[in-house]
């Protein structure tokens, strides 16, 4: 009997609050590309994205892993996001704002597009329909849809409760479906 991800994760993360340096290790390296490229969703400077996941897992080294989480795949994209988002905010010399949860959340059309029957008019089509949701639309369908993340691991990293997030994630849907309609039909 195989592990779930999620079981996997928790066992990694057990052996990490143990002093196993290994496990943590191994969080790390399963987690980087996926912490990268949501980074990349949020902003497209690249080193900045890179400097907070390093900043995040040496603040998760200093508390050694303290935190009890249900599920670790939400508790490090929430965590990063904050990192990030608090960066952001810092390096801009801007008084933060109040968390809206809008951020400057894109979808690549690589991501967005994996069919490749399309033609190039469709396909930008597609992206420009895309293009009309709001930032937190398109942040929860890259979740749900992209990073294969629970309502309830959703609703964790965005800040929202449970149905609020199955809600968002139905609304989201049903405005692209409506667009792209419009768009092809």
């Amino acid at each position: 009997m195989s592990l779930t991800d999620n079981e996997r994760d928790l066992n990694l993360w057990n052996q990490f609050k143990t002093g196993d340096e290994d496990a943590f290790v191994e969080l790390f390296r399963i987690y980087y590309p996926g912490l990268f490229a949501f980074g990349c969703k949020i902003t497209l400077r690249n080193e900045l994205v890179e400097d907070c996941i390093q900043e995040l897992f040496i603040d998760i080294w200093r508390t050694k892993g303290k935190a009890d989480i249900i599920s670790f795949k939400a508790y490090i994209f929430k965590a990063f996001k904050f990192t990030l988002i608090r960066q952001l905010n810092k390096q801009h010399k801007i008084a933060p704002l109040p968390d809206t949860g809008e951020t400057g959340f894109e979808i690549s059309h690589e991501n967005l597009i994996a069919s490749r029957e399309m033609n190039l008019e469709q396909k930008e089509k597609l992206l420009n329909a895309f293009s009309e949701l709001s930032p937190r639309q398109k942040e929860i369908i890259y979740l749900r849809i992209y990073q294969d993340f629970s309502y309830e691991e959703v609703s964790e990293i965005m800040q929202i409760n449970y149905q609020a997030a199955r809600n968002l994630f139905y609304q989201s849907v049903k405005n692209l479906k409506k667009m792209i309609f419009s768009v092809f039909f």
